[in-house]
């Protein structure tokens, strides 16, 4: 572990100077910063879901046949090893390749998000480190759970800071309180923001409020806001999102992609009528149905959904009907 801090280190200098010299997109309606940043993250970000084979074992022909659909979409980039790829199932060895598989298939001019984020942070500063070394652009990392009252401001404060020191690469935070019980603290995120190597946040709680908070408390920072689902995406933007990372976009990514560029071009009307009917079936594959939901709807859009790991167990057939109701209701299917 020592040898991989140094090494991030002595890295992290230098891949921050090459960020900062990445020419940034326009930042859409998010809140005007001080200063341009560093890594623009605005746009699309679809979380992957991971293939596996009937075996349960991950899928890399799959994987890659997925990402080969997604180069048509015009999404900022790809989420590898957040929540709807069934990350905690994966074992290291996995969760690195996973990483470089998409990294080669992705086109470079796309930025790569990898989870990295372990109930340690010494677990989390070495997987960090590998997600750099696989040819992740961004960590992202989620908030540790398992000892939940002992994580104080102050412990998650340390936890991100030590990490942010250690990464090669820049960092986001990983709020998601529906998987972990625990929201990273207002207090926290913005002193965070201030950190050099922490460049922004994924909000998926849905506390609007909260969410133009944040934005209106960093906008001094080079600290960007991601809504973390596409139910609040419009909203997001409306109080100074800089994009999201939307489970939905697995399946309705072209769809996400114009409601993205609807709320930039200030096309509000169209873009209130888009998320509207995008709600019902963004609430199917996440807090109603989950991973399996989100599965089998991918394959009804011509994506491979496949099984997922034990103990996540597959829809009932009366389930899958709910399931493409939501989305028959709503003129996708």
């Amino acid at each position: 572990m020592a040898l991989s801090t140094r090494l991030a280190s002595s890295l992290r200098p230098a891949l921050a100077a090459l960020h900062r010299a990445a020419p940034g997109q326009c930042r859409g309606l998010s809140t005007p910063q001080a200063a341009e940043p560093s890594l623009d993250l605005g746009g699309i970000f679809p979380p992957l879901a991971t293939p596996f084979s009937p075996a349960q074992e991950v899928d890399y022909a799959q994987l890659e046949g997925n990402l080969r659909r997604y180069a048509s979409v015009p999404f900022r980039g790809l989420v590898a090893l957040g929540s709807n790829g069934e990350y905690p199932y994966l074992a290291s060895r996995e969760r690195v390749e996973v990483v470089s598989c998409v990294r080669r298939a992705l086109p470079r001019d796309r930025l790569l998000l990898a989870g990295s984020g372990c109930e340690s942070t010494q677990a989390t500063i070495e997987l960090t480190v590998s997600m750099a070394e696989a040819g992740a652009d961004v960590a992202l990392v989620v908030t540790p759970c398992y000892y939940r009252r002992a994580m104080t401001t102050a412990a998650l404060i340390h936890h991100y800071t030590e990490v942010g020191d250690a990464s090669p690469i820049p960092v986001v935070l990983y709020s998601v309180p529906a998987n972990t019980g625990l929201d990273l603290p207002m207090e926290a995120v913005i002193t965070l923001a201030q950190h050099p190597n922490i460049i922004g946040i994924k909000d998926s709680g849905g506390d609007i409020t909260r969410m133009g908070l944040m934005v209106h408390k960093t906008r001094q920072e080079d600290f960007q806001v991601l809504a973390g689902s596409a139910g609040f995406l419009l909203a997001s933007y409306a109080v100074g999102a800089s994009g999201g990372v939307c489970a939905l976009a697995n399946v309705l990514g072209e769809p996400l992609c114009q409601l993205d560029q609807l709320c930039r071009t200030g096309r509000w009307q169209e873009a209130r009528e888009l998320q509207h009917r995008l709600i019902e079936p963004n609430t199917a594959v996440t807090r109603r149905f989950g991973v399996p939901g989100l599965k089998k709807a991918m394959e009804w859009f011509g994506y491979y959904g496949g099984p997922c790991r034990a103990p996540l167990a597959p829809l009932s057939p009366a389930q899958v009907e709910e399931l493409r109701s939501s989305f028959s209701a709503n003129g996708w299917l």
